[in-house]
This record gives C-alpha cells, structure tokens and sequence, in this order.
C-alpha cells in the first residue's frame, strides 16, 4: 500500500510540473526545464539568426505535456526585449484561451491583423507563448523577422494532433470550444500577472491535486 501511495503522488507530482515545448517557430534557445518559469525560459538575449515567419496566416507549433491548458502570445518590436515590460500586454498577438490534449498542438497567428503597431513587413519582433497547464506561467520566445512573402514551412504543422483555430478577438479550438477573453498585464517586480487565467480552472486542479495527495498519504 505505502508502494501505491508513493508511485500515486509522483505521478501528481510529475502532472504538476509538467512543461510545454516551443516546435515552430525556433525559440530562443534549448529548452530548459527549470528556467521556463522565468522570462523567456531564461534566455534574455535577442537571437542573430532569427526566423523569418509570416506576418499574415502563421501558425505556432508547440508539445503540450498538460492535458488541459491555457496559452496567449504577447510581442515586442523592441529588437533586443529582455523583460516582461518590454511586451505589447495590453493587446496580445493571440487572446488568451483554454483548451486541452496533450502532444503537438498548432494554433494560428495573424501578426497583421492584429492591429498592434510597428508589425510590418521586414520589422524585427519578439513574440512569447505564455503557457499555464494549472500549475503556474510559463513563458518561451521566439524571434522573428515578418515577410508578406513566406508561409509556414509544411513540416511546421505536419505532425499536429490538435488544431487550434484563432481569430482576432476569440478563439474557438477542436477539442474544446471555452475560450478565456482576458489580457496579461506586467505585474510588480516585471512578472506577467494571471488576470487572464479562467477563474475556476487553476483552483480546481490545485484543489484537485490535494485532495488526490491526502488521500495517497492516508494509505
């Protein structure tokens, strides 16, 4: 029983630090674990060679390893952003949504039509997926250079399980239609605050985590 108990809380403890991974386009550099809690997973340096990526029907490719989630993307047309503050968080590029499943997912991003100013073709941006499975913010960046030219390299989405599909304004997903309409705004000390979050979504989990662990270490 106390065998049970123990592989039963890892397995909690393993849901509750779960991560996501960027695939397209190219962050800014290697994933790492620990310090995707932390801006830009750590790396606080524009990139030389960035991606040239669509400004108009782009696509983010990224591994969720949380069944259910939460994800926006915020940008930068600073050319070298290294804070929160350096963020456009008042209009995301893609509103904030919930939605669910794990692996490859894709969502669309249209940096055009978004009507943030200073997206233009040839511009030098920054974009960051701010991405939360319940267990607080994690953050990536990638950055871009915008072409009216290029598309979304077809190996890009090619092994997606869960398309997303993103309009200005509201998101509507395959796997989950509730959409969260809030904004991410930079909170004291530079860390994007949590005002987007569903308001029922991260208390359940967490709630839900504990009550599973109680009763795991009652056995």
């Amino acid at each position: 029983m106390r065998f049970t108990s123990a592989a039963t809380l890892a397995g909690l403890v393993s849901l509750a630090s779960a991560h996501f991974q960027m695939q397209y386009p190219a962050p800014r550099g290697v994933f790492v674990e620990d310090d995707e809690p932390t801006f830009c997973d750590g790396y606080t340096q524009a990139v030389s060679n960035r991606t040239v990526f669509p400004i108009s029907n782009g696509v983010i490719s990224m591994n969720s390893e949380h069944p259910s989630w939460t994800v926006g993307v915020i940008v930068s047309t600073a050319q070298n952003p290294t804070a929160f503050s350096d963020f456009n968080n008042s209009a995301p590029a893609v509103q904030f949504f919930q939605t669910s499943g794990e692996g490859i997912a894709c969502f669309n991003i249209d940096l055009l039509k978004s009507g943030i100013s200073g997206l233009v073709d040839g511009a030098n941006v920054t974009i960051e997926v701010v991405y939360d499975g319940g267990d607080g913010e994690l953050y990536q960046c990638a950055d871009l250079t915008l072409s009216s030219t290029i598309t979304v390299p077809a190996n890009a989405t090619s092994s997606c399980k869960n398309n997303v599909t993103s309009q200005e304004g509201n998101v509507t997903s395959t796997s989950s239609s509730a959409a969260a309409a809030a904004t991410s705004t930079t909170a004291a000390g530079g860390k994007s605050s949590a005002a987007f979050r569903d308001a029922t979504f991260v208390p359940g989990v967490l709630a839900g985590l504990l009550l599973l662990a109680g009763a795991a270490l009652s056995l």
